[in-house]
């Protein structure tokens, strides 16, 4: 009888994070800093400020939550100033360079891949802008938050940079998407409409 493969939560949750990472991160390959960052929802949502405001999620999860703050991050990446500031942390000046950002979402990320090799998973910290009283929190939690956290805004880069250029795939070696060339997938596209356009009589 084979035997399953021991499960490592901290391991599996980490990977899944990192995947996600990895993902979002390709999306701004080989973009002008004008597509980079520009707007393409009623909301703003841009490529480069989803990057901008996970560096801004993982200093602050991985990094004060467990008494393991950052020296000298970002002033945009601190909870008082986006309190003060709504969205700063989802959009990049133009003073702010994509290698600026990229950079910073880096070093988080590998701030963070510490804090979660050191702590066990249920370590315990607390969330400084979460609700006083229900801010305790285990490093477990914290690594499921952003494990879906970061898949929802590599979710939006995949839709905004399909917007972009038609760019579609989950990484440079496995697209996750059926096979098909550009007709291919017109076709597709037109079949998906019609059944929309006779499913709302139109």
């Amino acid at each position: 009888m084979e035997h399953m493969a021991i499960s490592d939560p901290k391991t599996e949750l980490h990977s899944y994070l990192q995947e996600a990472r990895a993902a979002l991160l390709w999306k701004l390959d080989g973009l002008s800093e004008y597509d980079a960052r520009r707007p393409l929802t009623p909301t703003g949502t841009n490529l480069l400020g989803l990057v901008k405001h996970l560096t801004a999620m993982e200093l602050g999860y991985f990094g004060d939550t467990f008494g393991r703050p950052v020296n000298n991050a970002p002033t945009w990446s601190t909870p008082e100033v986006m309190l003060a500031e709504p969205n700063i942390d989802m959009w990049a000046t133009a003073d702010e360079s994509r290698e600026y950002i990229t950079r910073w979402y880096e070093d988080a990320c590998g701030h963070a891949d510490v804090t979660i090799t050191v702590l066990d998973l249920d370590s315990t910290g607390h969330v400084p802008w979460w609700t006083p009283g229900r801010n305790e929190v285990t490093l477990h939690r914290i690594l499921a938050h952003m494990v879906a956290e970061t898949q929802r805004h590599a979710g939006h880069a995949d839709i905004v940079r399909e917007l972009i250029d038609g760019g579609a795939g989950l990484s440079p070696a496995n697209a996750n998407l059926a096979e098909g060339d550009p007709a291919w997938w017109a076709g597709y596209r037109d079949r998906v409409e019609q059944a929309a356009r006779a499913a709302g009589g139109i």
